[in-house]
C-alpha cells in the first residue's frame, strides 16, 4: 500500500513556541500528530558565526498532500528569520500497519473533484 506519509523535523527556541505550533497544525486538520523534544543543543554557523542554543524539536506526522501548508504555516508562526523545516519520507510497510493506517486517515487531504 502506498501512503506518502511524511515526518517533518522542525527546531523552536523553545517548548512553548513547539506546542503553540504543533497543537495549531493538529487543530487546523495540518497534521495527524505532533510531538515535541525538549532540551536540544544546537551548534550552527548563522551569519558567518558559530552559534549555540538550546532548542525544541518538533516532529510533524502527516501526509504528503499537506506538507506545503503546513511548512507555510509554520513559516507564519515561527520566530526564526530562516526556520528549519525537513520534510523526510516515511518508508512504506516499515513500521506498525495499524498506526500508519491511522496516520493516513488522520493527515490525507479529502479528495476534491
Amino acid at each position: 500500500m502506498y501512503r506518502n506519509l511524511r515526518l517533518i523535523y522542525v527546531t523552536t527556541p523553545d517548548i512553548e513556541e513547539a506546542r503553540k505550533i504543533g497543537r495549531a497544525l493538529v487543530e487546523e486538520n495540518l497534521a495527524a500528530c505532533a510531538n515535541i523534544i525538549d532540551g536540544m543543543n544546537s551548534i550552527y554557523k548563522w551569519k558567518g558565526e558559530i552559534q549555540e542554543d538550546n532548542e525544541c524539536v518538533l516532529i510533524i506526522k502527516t501526509h504528503y498532500s499537506r506538507v506545503k501548508k503546513v511548512t507555510r504555516r509554520i513559516k507564519e508562526m515561527h520566530s526564526y528569520e530562516v526556520p528549519a523545516v525537513i520534510s523526510l519520507t516515511i518508508t512504506e510497510d516499515e513500521g506498525n500497519e495499524e498506526y500508519l493506517d491511522w496516520l493516513e486517515k488522520n493527515s490525507k487531504q479529502p479528495f476534491k473533484l
